[in-house]
């Protein structure tokens, strides 16, 4: 595009902006006119569509992760005590500290095998995490303590693990 017509399209959108200002044209036909002055196609409903839908997957909420673990190198000594670091994505930017208390949650999905095949999501507490070091959007936590909210709930793995939902601790 030339110097030329960037301005002469400057100048037809102030005065269609100008329009506006004075009442003659209501806002969908200003940006349809602008649009066709400078020759792009635009359908302004789709643009509203979409920019809804951003916005609202923005409002969603995050669920927060254990996302890598690292611990000891077991020895063979006799009563070793292996420590781990949990590191989650969550961080001072959320309200964690060190010394903080995480809850932390597992996923179960379970598909039911009758006519409805619905889907079933249960989330189970099972355990709790201290903060140890804390930066603005991750910590690292340690010091697990395993807590299963029912008696004998069946967990594939007895374990905290990579993916396992993390959430403040609320007194």
């Amino acid at each position: 595009m030339s110097a030329m017509s960037t301005n002469l399209s400057t100048k037809m959108t102030i005065a269609l902006l100008e329009k506006l200002i004075s009442g003659f044209l209501d806002l969908n036909m200003l940006i349809n006119n602008i649009l066709k002055k400078i020759g792009k196609v635009f359908d302004w409903h789709l643009f509203l569509i979409l920019s809804l839908v951003y916005t609202a997957s923005m409002a969603i909420a995050k669920d927060y992760v254990i996302y890598s673990i690292t611990q000891d190198f077991p020895m063979g000594e006799k009563d070793e005590v292996l420590k781990k670091n949990y590191y989650i994505d969550m961080g001072k930017n959320q309200g964690l500290q060190n010394g903080s208390v995480v809850d932390v949650y597992r996923s179960i999905s379970v598909l039911s095998p009758f006519e409805n095949k619905k889907r079933y999501n249960h989330k189970i507490k099972i355990g709790e995490l201290k903060v140890l070091h804390a930066e603005d959007s991750s910590s690292i936590a340690g010091n697990s303590i395993l807590k299963l909210d029912a008696e004998e709930i069946q967990l594939d793995q007895q374990h905290l693990m990579i993916g396992d939902i993390v959430t403040p601790k609320v007194k």
